[in-house]
């Protein structure tokens, strides 16, 4: 009996000091009270290479959690630090998927059971030796939270490596590590904060095929959390919209923050980036079909916008032009402007597309508020006018004379392709100072949304900037009810090189008031935004009107010199029956763009009338009439 016992012991010491042990590649088990923990390795030693996937490995006993990158309401991640490592340049970890775990309405995401934190080791000198030492710092958590602390230590030889016994669980692990790409057919397609103050988060999903149990795990700005999902579905199931509770804590920005979401469903999963829209501005959007009709609509207005005046007169004198050439060579050249045209909206849209999944503000006309743009527009508005003028009449080097018979209205058998093409690519770039009606309302709808809506609809405005072109293209014989080209030409050649230098020497204003900025007296009535100042005037019962411009808005001056600085809408700021808030979005502002964000604007100009009545704001159309700012300032005081 005795020596039965005695063997049962040397038995039981032996599976303890093997569980001790570590296999290669991997760690010793550090044990704590309800968890293990180790790190693990994908290969046996570091070989040739100069990165290597390993990982943070804990067990969890039954009901005890450890957290997300984002821990919810209570709880933080694990850390490591590596001091003490050697041949280590840095290690990244990454987050699984996560689940959520409700306790008394309190939410928190994390991982059960067993988790493995992918780790991406960069080794200082390939080929050497890696010692790694990292102190683990976490939290696990049940009905009670206790610390969760370890010394870990793994060496790696410098020998051929081979894949240890860990690879797999790793590669399992990071399998669940979300991406943009990750989503096999999941996708995040808008982000709406809901209410003012918002206390509601919405998220929109679609998927290519039905969703069965999906769940989302927002990430925002510090101070804000959110509560369990509420969901619906559309479409068979093909889109969902979860709304979930919103807390902000102090006076975090929501609207026109940017978003880090990831949506689970099943073994699907994705992780995409956006830009909270307000809800309160896109409830009751029109249909689709109108508002793909406003995007045409708007884009043909823009050819008679102040903007685009100058290359509009670059327009005319094409046409003066190809008035003795072949109906042929008419519509290759218009077609040639159309197409254009319509390539720089993509661009735009392309633009768009990329900022928003950069989290970056996206908005009409911002690139604007970029000097090197600015001084690229004002070389390139200098050289049209100076082909104009006749400068480039001289004999020039070829590589420039080439460039100036691409410039529009010089002279040649019609213009090659590329000149017309470049025209209609001029004129959409210079046309973005500019909103013209209707235009807003598209704009915000297709920035509100995901990338198939922004191309749909900036693709919709360019076919109607470009519908003068198709116009012309689909019946040249219009051309010829123009008068021929004769001495006349020189005089109006002139005339156009004057309106381009002024727009040249407008841009030059705009760069120089972002360069070099000067102090202003206020116009009476009005003071700078700020939000604060906003809410305090509104709670005091005031009548607000907040004008969002910037120099180089043309629309904005319009509004400026025709509404707003004049008649009965002066004449109200100065006797102080309403005030004035204007902010200046001339150079790239955060919190303007999030203020422009809460109406689903995009772009400026912004015009919005607050009062006892509307302490939401009433917004104004893009163009102003003085009718239509003082029902709005009626509307707001509440007194009809």
């Amino acid at each position: 009996m005795r020596t039965l016992l005695a063997l049962i012991l040397v038995v039981c010491a032996g599976l303890t000091a093997a569980r001790a042990a570590a296999a290669p590649g991997a760690s010793p088990w550090v044990a704590r009270d309800f968890a293990e923990i180790r790190l693990i390795a994908a290969a046996t030693a570091t070989g040739t290479r100069d990165s290597l996937p390993a990982g943070l490995h804990i067990r969890l006993q039954p009901g005890w959690k450890v957290y997300w990158r984002s821990a919810g309401d209570a709880g933080f991640p694990p850390s490591l630090e590596w001091a003490g490592s050697t041949n280590l340049a840095g290690a990244e970890m990454a987050f699984p998927v996560p689940k959520r775990f409700s306790i008394l309405g309190l939410q928190s995401f994390g991982y059960g059971d067993e988790v493995v934190y992918p780790l991406r080791l960069a080794i200082a000198r390939p080929g050497a030796p890696l010692s790694l030492r990292a102190r683990m710092r976490g939290l696990m958590c049940k009905e009670i939270c206790l610390p969760l602390e370890a010394d870990l230590s793994l060496d790696l030889p410098a020998e051929a490596a081979a894949p240890s016994a860990f690879a797999q669980l790793i590669d399992r692990f990071r399998a669940r590590v979300p991406g943009d790409l990750s989503g096999a057919g999941l996708r995040v397609t808008a982000v709406d904060a809901i209410g003012t103050p918002p206390d509601r988060l919405r998220v929109r999903l679609s998927a290519d095929a039905p969703l069965v149990n999906p769940d989302v795990f927002p990430e925002g700005p510090d101070g804000v959390t959110f509560g369990a999902p509420e969901r619906r579905f559309d479409n068979d199931r093909r889109t969902a919209t979860l709304t979930l509770p919103l807390t902000v804590q102090g006076r975090a920005p929501v609207v026109g923050a940017a978003f880090r979401v990831t949506a689970v469903d099943g073994d699907r999963f994705v992780e995409n980036r956006l830009t909270a829209g307000s809800a309160t501005a896109t409830r009751g959007w029109r249909p689709l079909w109108t508002i793909l009709a406003l995007a045409v609509l708007g884009g043909f207005i823009l050819n008679l916008m102040p903007c685009v005046l100058p290359v509009l007169s670059l327009k005319l004198m094409s046409v003066a032009t190809a008035g003795a050439l072949a109906p042929w060579a008419v519509r290759r050249g218009f077609l040639a402007a159309a197409a254009g045209v319509v390539v720089a909206f993509w661009g735009l849209a392309g633009a768009a597309i990329a900022m928003k999944h950069a989290g970056l503000a996206v908005g009409w006309g911002i690139q604007f508020q970029q000097p090197v743009f600015l001084a690229l527009m004002i070389a390139l508005l200098a050289l049209f006018a100076a082909n104009l003028w006749g400068v480039f009449d001289i004999p020039l080097p070829r590589v420039f004379a080439g460039a100036a018979e691409r410039l529009p209205g010089a002279p040649s058998g019609g213009g090659t392709l590329t000149g017309h093409f470049m025209t209609g690519a001029f004129a959409t770039v210079l046309a973005t100072p500019c909103s013209a009606p209707f235009l807003g309302t598209a704009v915000g709808f297709a920035l509100a949304r995901g990338s198939p809506e922004i191309l749909a609809i900036f693709t919709l405005m360019g076919i109607g900037m470009a519908a003068p072109y198709l116009v012309v293209a689909a019946a040249p014989g219009m051309a010829r009810a123009l008068p021929r080209p004769g001495p006349w030409m020189a005089i109006f050649k002139r005339g156009l090189a004057v309106a381009l230098i002024a727009t040249a020497a407008w841009l030059g204003s705009v760069l120089w008031a972002q360069s070099a900025p000067v102090v202003s007296a206020p116009t009476p009535g009005w003071s700078p935004f700020s939000r604060a100042e906003l809410s305090q005037r509104v709670t005091r019962g005031a009548v607000v009107l907040v004008d969002v411009t910037a120099d180089w808005c043309l629309t904005c001056k319009v509004n400026k010199a025709a509404v707003l600085d004049t008649g009965r809408v002066a004449g109200a700021l100065a006797e102080g029956r309403i005030s004035g808030l204007r902010a200046d979005w001339t150079q790239p502002d955060p919190k303007i763009a999030a203020y422009l964000a809460g109406f689903g604007r995009y772009g400026i100009p912004f015009n919005a009338v607050y009062g006892p009545a509307a302490p939401a704001g009433i917004a104004l159309p893009e163009v102003l009439t003085e009718s239509a700012v003082m029902a709005a300032i009626v509307a707001a005081s509440g007194r009809q």
